[in-house]
């Protein structure tokens, strides 16, 4: 995704400032004019750039008046807008420090120790979970709704007695650890866990998320030289690079995760650094909208830390930060400032500035970071509100908004904790006392399931002309992602004879995956007879491979629901629960399924579904389980690494653990989609990151590693260019290298028709003639010598489309399917089904050798394939209900 524009720079030259927070030195001092014209447009209400923003921050005096006022009428509008005028928020809370050991060494920071000086307080590397809950028990019978865990990065990797700690009670990480007492926490007590872990993975954000409903981290700082260079206050804190904090702040919007993030002021910055984290926040918050409560908090120097002796940020400066903040953060922003770290008779200041949340107050624990500066009473909070002409109101630990919306920001297991404490306006029920309450996955198959007619409906009619109504909501600024794609999809074919094609074709002869990228990104624009050429050679690649022989596999899709809610801008088949197309196939209805095909032949069953916010990660096993047990031995090839990645965080398993745990339920192999394109610029665009590209990798190598094959898969034709597809099969060659665990290469073009990415303007309509050929052919190439059988696909292709492909280097054409909503929904109009006969015919009209085969490219037993034949002429899917009742009688 693009980032704002570089900041354009002011008359003068900026230095790099200082290290340290006193006086901290500006690059410009703009002029009265430069001001009062800056003043002009805010007070106008219009967009501040960057060099006016920073300009802004020098503001003093009546300047500094003008200011307050512009930005108190920009949190005004905003409160207008959330229908609650003249409220200012808190959240009443406990502070819960989980560890106060950290891996990082921030030269301002006195919440961290060592674990010589805990041991010498007589305390553990970790609280205890009994101390966790005393403290969280004590702070519920006192009205406290949420439970705030603060605690140090990652201290595992530096102190020894901590990883000793987590491994002597069975976790393996701080995060697995602070996992377990959240829900603890929720179950025994009813408090709402806001979770500050510091920097967390995209995969730890997941396994996060169930258990809280809201997390945090602030940004601090963007200014990379306070954490690199020697002296700066960030210098030797590995979480502090301010590259890894963007990337968490990124990854919590791509997992719908309701965010607190904030600045850091006065630790050595300079004003243009400043503005510069105001605008990379407001960036992330307007492509994914998670972000719920800015935090501009001001420097305050503590004792026996290495800026003890360092200046407080001056209180005009600070209140001209937060204005500006409020400006450049927009009225639908919640900013926030810490009422314990400004001296009570200046708060109305910082309301006057634009505040409008003062985050957590707690009427039991201290500010554990900042442990000398008391909290004010709730009471006097409350009355100094009053004061500046505003209400105080108690809020939970996520914003209104995102209690009110819940599903996706809120996950379906936390969400009756999150209703017992919610008032219809999303804000507190002032007064309630938390309860403890069950954390379970919840029940599957219930009545919310939606419609399960998919054989009969949805396979063989589509789906209806509604839309869901939250389109722009869940897919994002079209705009902003039409900029970013622009040119990059597509290249124009290479002249036919050219010279740079046949070079690299003479090369390909001899050592067919031996090319530079160079070489294959030509080859990939070869038209005319080029084109032909390399078909011819990469048919001559497959002939010495795998012979004339084309496999097929006849098998059945079990989509068992279309219900998700990640928002994948690419995917037609995705529905919310109450849309009309919804589904989810019960266990019993799995099961019957299951029965059909194999009686008509199947060896595999192939079972992929939306990320349903109801289904429990052991849902998973438990479809394993029933397919298995109505057919032992029918090969069942399921679960995406996208699934993968939800029943791991749903279960608290490692990928590894959920995968063992799954091939004990029954799974034999998975299939290796949800690739799309292995590059994580095109799948921000295509799927607003939901799966990484490394997660992918890691996904998939783990498969492998404990004895799940998979196949591989590319969808291309959309947002991507050929040297997107290089690098793809790139990344799947090393794979193969080091796993061996690749069954296939199946190419996906992509259909278009009712792709939101395509609809809104922003995608290509699917790979050309040309592409198709070319890049079925490079792959035979390749992949020569690492993976065998590259596959073509029927459904999106059609059957003239499928048999060039098969003259140019496939050797596959996958499964029968009998029943298959993904491509049908995204608007392919080639069937959902074929018989035996009908692919075989397909090969035979090409010369080539037909061959039922096994997913794993064996032979299905001499039974299996006369029972396949017996049935091909009936048809599998579109007989309906009267080939359902005619087999199960």
């Amino acid at each position: 995704m693009p980032e704002d524009l570089p900041f354009p720079t002011s008359t003068g030259v900026r230095p790099t400032g200082r290290s340290t927070p006193a006086a901290v030195e500006q690059g410009f001092v703009p002029n009265a004019s430069a001001i009062r014209r800056a003043l002009k447009r805010a007070e106008t209400g219009v967009a501040l750039d960057a060099t006016e923003a920073e300009t802004l921050l020098h503001a003093r005096g009546d300047d500094l008046e003008r200011l307050l006022t512009a930005a108190s009428r920009v949190r005004d509008a905003g409160l207008e807008i959330a229908g609650r005028p003249g409220v200012i928020t808190y959240s009443r809370k406990v502070f819960i420090p989980l560890t106060h050991l950290c891996r990082d060494r921030c030269h301002y920071c006195t919440f961290v120790e060592t674990p010589g000086g805990l041991a010498k307080q007589g305390k553990a590397p970790f609280l205890s979970p009994d101390e966790v809950l005393a403290i969280a028990r004590e702070g519920a019978a006192l009205g406290c709704k949420e439970a705030l865990f603060t605690l140090g990065d990652r201290p595992e990797d530096r102190w020894p007695v901590a990883r000793e700690w987590l491994e002597a009670r069975g976790y393996d990480s701080t995060i697995a650890y602070l996992r377990s007492v959240a829900i603890l926490v929720l179950e025994e007590t009813g408090l709402l866990p806001h979770l500050n872990p510091g920097v967390m993975t995209w995969e730890e954000i997941q396994r996060l998320k169930p258990v809280a409903p809201s997390m945090g981290m602030m940004l601090e700082t963007t200014a990379d030289r306070l954490w690199s260079q020697k002296g700066g206050p960030h210098y030797g804190s590995p979480d502090k690079d301010p590259v890894l904090r963007l990337r968490v702040l990124e990854d919590a919007g791509r997992s719908n995760v309701p965010f607190t993030t904030g600045l850091l002021l006065g630790i050595g910055e300079n004003y243009a650094e400043r503005v510069d984290g105001m605008f990379s926040i407001r960036s992330a918050a307007r492509r994914h909208g998670h972000v719920q409560e800015v935090i501009i908090q001001n420097f305050r120097a503590k004792p026996a830390t290495a800026m003890m002796a360092a200046d407080d940020l001056e209180t005009q400066e600070y209140v001209a930060a937060v204005a500006v903040a409020r400006l450049v953060l927009g009225p639908k922003a919640r900013v926030q400032a810490p009422p314990n770290l400004t001296d009570a008779r200046e708060l109305s200041l910082l309301v006057r500035a634009g505040i409008d949340d003062w985050g957590g107050v707690s009427p039991l624990t201290p500010d554990h970071v900042n442990p000398e500066r008391p909290w004010p009473h709730i009471d006097d909070l409350a009355r100094l509100t009053a004061e500046a002409g505003f209400e105080l109101r108690e809020r939970l630990t996520a914003h209104p908004h995102f209690v009110r919306a819940e599903e996706p920001w809120i996950d379906p297991r936390v969400l009756p904790h999150v209703r017992a404490l919610a008032g219809p306006d999303g804000l507190a029920i002032e007064g309630r006392i938390p309860a403890g309450l069950p954390w379970q996955e919840p029940d599957w198959g219930s009545s919310s399931s939606g419609r399960t007619e998919l054989h009969t409906e949805i396979d063989t009619v589509g789906r209806t002309g509604d839309r869901r109504s939250d389109f722009e909501d869940v897919y994002g600024d079209w705009a902003e992602l039409r900029e970013h794609v622009g040119a990059n999809a597509g290249t124009a074919p290479r002249a036919s004879g050219d010279p740079a094609v046949r070079s690299a074709l003479a090369r390909a002869a001899e050592d067919p995956a031996g090319l530079s990228d160079a070489d294959y990104l030509t080859l990939l624009g070869a038209d005319g007879p080029d084109l032909e050429a390399l078909a011819a050679l990469a048919d001559d690649v497959r002939r010495a491979t795998v012979g004339d022989e084309v496999g097929y596999v006849v098998n059945r899709n079990i989509n068992f629901t279309n219900v998700c809610y990640t928002g994948c801008r690419f995917c037609a088949f995705a529905q919310r629960r109450t849309d009309a197309d919804a589904y989810t196939l019960s266990m019993e209805q799995v099961g019957d399924r299951v029965d059909e095909a194999w009686m008509i032949g199947a060896t595999e069953i192939c079972m992929q579904g939306g990320i349903h916010p109801d289904l429990p990660g052991t849902a998973y096993f438990d479809l394993a389980r029933t397919v298995k047990a109505r057919q032992p031995d029918i090969h069942l090839h399921a679960f995406s690494p996208m699934e993968i990645v939800n029943g791991a965080s749903r279960t608290g398993l490692s990928y590894r653990e959920f995968l063992q745990e799954a091939k004990a339920a029954g799974l034999d192999s998975i299939p290796g989609t949800a690739a799309e394109i292995l590059d994580d610029d095109v799948r921000w665009v295509l799927t607003k990151g939901k799966l990484p590209a490394a997660a992918w990798i890691e996904i998939v190598s783990t498969a492998h590693d404990v004895g799940l094959r998979s196949s591989s898969t590319m969808m291309y034709g959309h947002v991507d260019n050929p040297s997107h597809w290089v690098g793809h099969l790139r990344t799947l060659a090393r794979v193969q290298d080091e796993t061996g665990g690749f069954t296939e290469f199946v190419l996906l073009p992509f259909i278009h028709m009712n792709a939101p990415v395509y609809l809104a303007g922003v995608a290509r309509p699917g790979p050309t003639r040309q592409e198709n050929r070319a890049i079925h052919a490079v792959s035979r190439l390749m992949l020569h010598g690492r993976i065998d059988h590259v596959q073509t696909s029927w459904v999106k292709l059609g059957n003239a489309g499928t048999q060039q492909m098969l003259e140019g280097g496939a050797d596959d054409l996958g499964g029968t399917l009998m029943e298959e909503t993904i491509s049908r929904m995204a608007g392919a109009d080639n069937g959902s089904e074929k018989t035996v006969d009908e692919l075989e015919r397909m090969i035979g009209e090409i010369g080539r050798v037909p061959v039922q085969r096994t997913t794993t490219y064996g032979r299905p037993s001499a039974e299996r394939v006369a029972v396949a034949r017996e049935f091909a002429s009936q048809g599998f899917a579109a007989t309906g209900r009267t080939l359902r009742t005619n087999l199960l009688a």
